[in-house]
């Protein structure tokens, strides 16, 4: 099934001499107000090659596949495929130059054939927990969480660490690079959660801890930044079997949300707003925070995965269908913000459809603890649907990075194996480089390594 999206470029005459037809004009009007405008027999003849290929733009249309979960059609992931059509015409001194289109995917099959070892961070010395990443001044950064109590940021761009933070008492399990200071003070500061039982905030200009949150009564898992608000809010999940929802501005717990029955390990947010017709969410048409139809995803140590309604507080859905913990969930980004990705220690990957409360697809393979899974920005041929299909994946104990299409839960499509030196994947994350122009996978590892492959 395909929807077709029409490109209608407007028509706009370089030299400033001519009128500007918008896309909404009746194209017999355009016709006539071209031939019009170009008086000299000279020029009506070079003036028509522009609007022929005006008219054919107009015929031209770009297509991405609509893809079927449990009866309802979700959209391919656009960012995933990256399916880009650019124009250019240069109507100038009545020459018409060129015009060129071109169309670029991210294929899983050319990052298979084309990915290698860049490069490795050494300088944890223990299991690295968790990474993030985020451009500063046209500068690529990680930063990463470890058990040896550290937070360190790594330059990509100079292959080294540059920084690294030792407040933390425990280990850190998460963190975060902040939205909220940069934008706002354009500092560059990251958030970090610990078994300390707190969450710190780390001035990387100034090398210096802003800001101590204290309320949880036992260690701090996963934590998570809100996408609206420019970021001002925080969610923390923590061993208490609590979730608490922070204002980072005012340094307050909001709210604490309680369901869960055991640790509350991992975090997510939604990045779009939600859909549910639940009526209490009808009725709640400003919101107190701004975050009035976003959501909270939750997966905890008693094996269910839930969604809390941030604005109401209240508990939208339960999903129950991991046999063992629950190691990490993720909101579907974009089209597929309706989907919900989670790993287990029950060695399985699993995809849930927030409108219907169900598990979608079991993926099996890996042979030990899942503990990090991601959509990609990868899409792969699926000849059954005669099309492209987002790519999932899953990292494992086990010491492999696996990739799946969301479509099919047969064996994986491709898997990259960490070094013996690794001893197991613990977190990943998709990065844009610039060095090579592409998306490269990083992963830390047990043994306190970090990777970067593409």
């Amino acid at each position: 099934l395909y929807l077709l999206i029409f490109c209608r470029p407007s028509f706009i005459d370089l030299d400033k001499k001519k009128n500007h037809l918008t896309s909404s004009d009746n194209p017999k009007k355009k016709i006539k107000e071209v031939e019009t405008m170009n008086t000299l027999s000279t020029e009506k003849e070079t003036s028509m090659m522009p609007l022929l290929i005006s008219k054919l733009l107009f015929s031209i249309g770009f297509e991405y596949y609509i893809f079927n979960l449990d009866g309802s059609m979700i959209l391919t992931n656009l960012l995933s495929i990256m399916l880009c059509f650019f124009y250019l015409f240069v109507y100038s001194n009545n020459t018409f130059k060129y015009l060129f289109i071109f169309s670029t995917f991210f294929l899983l099959d050319t990052f298979h054939s084309s990915s290698r070892l860049l490069n490795t961070f050494n300088g944890h010395s223990d299991c690295v927990y968790n990474i993030d990443y985020s451009t500063f001044s046209d500068s690529q950064f990680i930063c990463s969480g470890s058990k040896d109590k550290t937070v360190c940021v790594w330059d990509i761009d100079n292959k080294k660490q540059i920084q690294s933070f030792n407040g933390h008492s425990c280990a850190v399990g998460c963190v975060k690079f902040s939205p909220y200071h940069y934008h706002n003070y354009r500092s560059n500061v990251i958030c970090s959660s610990s078994a300390d039982k707190t969450i710190r905030f780390w001035d990387c200009d100034n090398y210096k801890q802003l800001q101590l949150f204290n309320e949880h009564t036992s260690c701090i898992c996963g934590i998570e930044l809100s996408p609206f608000n420019g970021g001002r809010y925080l969610c923390s999940g923590s061993r208490d079997k609590t979730i608490r929802l922070w204002d980072i501005e005012t340094s307050k717990s909001l709210h604490v949300f309680n369901g869960h029955e055991k640790t509350v390990w991992c975090i997510d947010i939604s990045p779009l707003q939600s859909n549910n017709n639940n009526n209490d969410n009808k009725s709640n048409n400003i919101g107190v925070i701004g975050g009035n139809g976003y959501t909270i995803c939750s997966g905890s140590f008693d094996n269910t995965i839930r969604i809390w309604d941030i604005e109401t507080t209240k508990q939208l859905i339960l999903f129950k269908g991991h046999k063992y913990w629950i190691r990490s969930v993720k909101y579907g980004p974009n089209e597929l913000g309706n989907t919900i990705l989670s790993g287990s220690s029950d060695h399985s990957v699993r995809l849930w459809d927030i409108r219907s409360g169900q598990q979608i697809q079991v993926f099996n393979g890996h042979t030990s603890y899942v503990l990090s899974v991601e959509y990609s920005p990868f899409v792969v041929n699926n000849i059954k649907i005669g099309g492209n299909s987002n790519v999932i994946c899953s990292g494992s104990r086990d010491n492999t990075i696996r990739f799946w299409d969301i479509r099919s839960n047969k064996d994986q499509l491709y898997s990259i194996k960490g070094g013996d030196e690794d001893n197991g994947i613990t977190c990943f994350k998709f990065l844009y480089l610039k060095i090579n122009r592409k998306y490269n996978l990083c992963y830390g590892s047990l043994n306190g390594l970090i990777h970067i492959w593409g």
